[in-house]
């Protein structure tokens, strides 16, 4: 099954939300986001958004929420929506009630019979793409490999040029202390990272791709504007400099789709759902870079 290309309404593509865990945050967030919808798209809720006792999740929210990602995934690949913008959920209370993948990016791309994806972040002055995401920190190094690294980094180079990058400048991330310390402190600099810089730069010849660079510097350098993005080796390595400075608009990008998805870089945040404290930046900038990529303002 192929989505189509322009999923409209009477010429205006649709994009399609999900409130998330409904015990979160993420029902006032879609809310607000239906009150200051973007030009040129049309906002709908995507499955049950009936009332829900806040920062209280239970089986039946769980439930809830995997019913609204299977609706907006069918409704996506059958044409019907251009995009999909995600609310927080729990992985531990869904998969408490059958959740099969690590997160909602694994879902998607299972339910669009994609495997060449990743997850990517943009916020503030930073984006980042990852090699390896949903997996603990100890498998990191036995999972990365050059093949993994050239895949990603090429959709993260469409992705940069979809927005209107010309020419992407994008920074390798080593995954050791110091990028490995030539060998002193790790070897998979050398041996998968290394190998893969040229074969990235023959793959996608718009974009340029330098590194691997020590870890505690690239972000640094990324975020006062010598590169575009940096090209990370696990979850943690990216997350972490993309919420220090774009906590409150960075946004999840599941890069590879044939629809886009993007969903708020933050959590459920149980402790606040319900009391009027939620910051809907990041979600409002979910629904925009949505509504930017349906449009093609590349």
């Amino acid at each position: 099954m192929t989505a189509a290309a322009n999923p409209s309404i009477k010429g205006i593509p649709v994009i399609g939300i999900t409130v998330g865990d409904p015990a979160g945050v993420g029902p006032e967030l879609a809310a607000e986001a239906l009150r200051h919808p973007p030009e040129g798209v049309r906002l709908e809720v995507i499955g049950d958004s009936s009332a829900h006792m806040p920062g209280q999740p239970d089986h039946e929210g769980s439930i809830r929420a995997i019913k609204a990602l299977e609706e907006s995934v069918r409704r996506a690949m059958e044409g019907e929506l251009a995009a999909i913008v995600t609310g927080p959920v729990s992985k531990k209370q869904l998969h408490g009630a059958g959740f099969a993948f690590p997160g909602q990016t694994e879902f998607f791309a299972a339910r669009a019979g994609i495997e060449n994806f990743a997850m990517l972040l943009t916020g503030g002055p930073l984006t980042v793409a990852l090699v390896t995401a949903h997996v603990p920190l100890r498998e990191v190094a036995g999972m990365l490999t050059t093949a993994e690294i050239i895949r990603v980094g090429g959709l993260l180079s469409d992705f940069l040029l979809r927005r209107g990058t010309p020419a992407p400048r994008i920074a390798v991330a080593g995954l050791n202390p110091h990028a490995g310390e030539q060998g002193d402190l790790g070897d998979e600099e050398g041996r998968l990272i290394d190998p893969a810089i040229p074969q990235l730069t023959a793959e996608n010849p718009r974009s340029s791709f330098s590194g691997p660079f020590s870890p505690d510097t690239i972000f640094w350098r990324a975020a006062n504007g010598e590169f575009d993005a940096v090209l990370c080796m696990y979850h943690d390595q990216g997350l972490i400099p993309l919420k220090l400075l774009g906590f409150h608009d960075g946004v999840n990008v599941t890069i590879g789709l044939p629809f886009v998805r993007t969903s708020p870089d933050h959590g459920t945040a149980y402790e606040i759902a319900g009391k009027g404290k939620a910051s809907a930046e990041s979600f409002l900038s979910a629904v925009r870079l949505a509504a930017e990529l349906v449009r093609g303002k590349d």
